[in-house]
């Protein structure tokens, strides 16, 4: 039996795979709303047939929103973007977008809602992705004041784009960046993790109108992080520190070169190395406030570790491969 339907916007993304599986295997049934459905089919996989629909939806585009959300017991909205590109901005994806989603789900009498955001978020960010965060939050609140708000650290996983993006940089690069001294803390927590807080954020009762700071058991500076991915895959580099002063201009540079229209950088060469909006989310450490609601109060307790999960993934980036052997 069925305990309902939840409509999963970004559901093809990241997190969303491991939360469209974490609802499925509780009893959910599961629509993925998703800009191109075509690139989405494998997550089907997250259920057998019926347990798992694809729906196109753009949170800017406020009809497909509505279908989407149509019938839908709750709303999980997950869409994101670390870097813009095209028509997808800061401000489109994270506080119009959120606002389309959770005043068209109220609209439509969804009882529950989750939205995604993260640490830091702050409408007073010289971040504009903080600040669309927290601007996503308000209208969110605006619109359905019972909704859960869930603000994760950086996210660890097989198909993530931190510890993958660090650890492919060493094929090349000789020293890695180590932006303001490498001193910015960071509390990484596990996907399947963030997929159990989702999950209980649409279950429980005592969720309702909360929001939760999502931290792992650990906190690690940048210096500590570069350490742990050299030691994995055993590549000795160096780390150059780049004061914030330096940084700031070659983040603008380099976000300007990849958002000129003229030239396929994304398509070449994939996401920018930094933008200047990346380097002021690095001037404020990214972990769980002493005061906040955390994982703990929504359930989750035995959260997994970089230690026992990343070493599974970043063995391909070692120089010999995974199954060599010291002599």
């Amino acid at each position: 039996m069925s305990k309902g339907l939840v409509t999963l916007f970004g559901g093809s993304g990241f997190i969303g795979r491991y939360a469209a599986r974490k609802l499925v295997e509780a009893g959910w049934r599961v629509r993925v709303a998703v800009r191109r459905p075509h690139l989405a089919n494998d997550v089907r996989l997250a259920g057998v047939p019926g347990w798992v629909d694809i729906v196109q939806a753009n949170v800017r585009n406020r009809e497909s929103v509505a279908r989407a959300v149509e019938d839908a017991d709750a709303v999980v909205n997950l869409v994101g973007v670390l870097f813009e590109k095209g028509e997808q901005s800061f401000e489109g994806a994270q506080a119009r977008g959120a606002l389309n989603v959770a005043e068209l789900a109220s609209q439509a009498g969804v009882k529950r809602f989750v939205q995604m955001s993260a640490i830091g978020a702050d409408e007073t960010s010289s971040s504009d992705y903080a600040r669309t965060k927290a601007e996503g939050e308000k209208a969110v609140r605006a619109h359905f004041p019972e909704a859960v708000i869930l603000r994760p650290s950086i996210v660890f996983g097989p198909e993530d784009e931190f510890f993958n993006r660090f650890a492919g940089l060493t094929r090349f690069a000789p020293a890695l960046p180590a932006i303001g001294g490498g001193r910015t803390r960071f509390q990484p927590v596990y996907a399947g993790d963030v997929a159990e807080a989702i999950l209980a954020a649409v279950e429980r009762e005592d969720a309702a109108g909360q929001t939760y700071e999502l931290g792992g058991p650990r906190i690690y500076t940048m210096n500590e992080i570069y350490d742990f991915i050299f030691e994995t895959i055993d590549r000795s580099r160096g780390k150059l520190p780049l004061p914030f002063f330096i940084a700031k201009p070659m983040g603008l540079t380099f976000g300007a070169i990849w958002r000129a229209p003229f030239l396929p950088m994304h398509t070449v060469f994939g996401d920018p190395p930094i933008t200047g909006d990346q380097v002021e989310l690095l001037k404020s450490d990214n972990i769980v406030a002493g005061d906040a609601l955390t994982l703990a109060d929504l359930g989750v307790t035995e959260l997994e570790s970089i230690e026992a999960i990343v070493p599974s993934y970043l063995w391909r980036f070692r120089a010999y491969g995974e199954f060599h052997q010291e002599a």
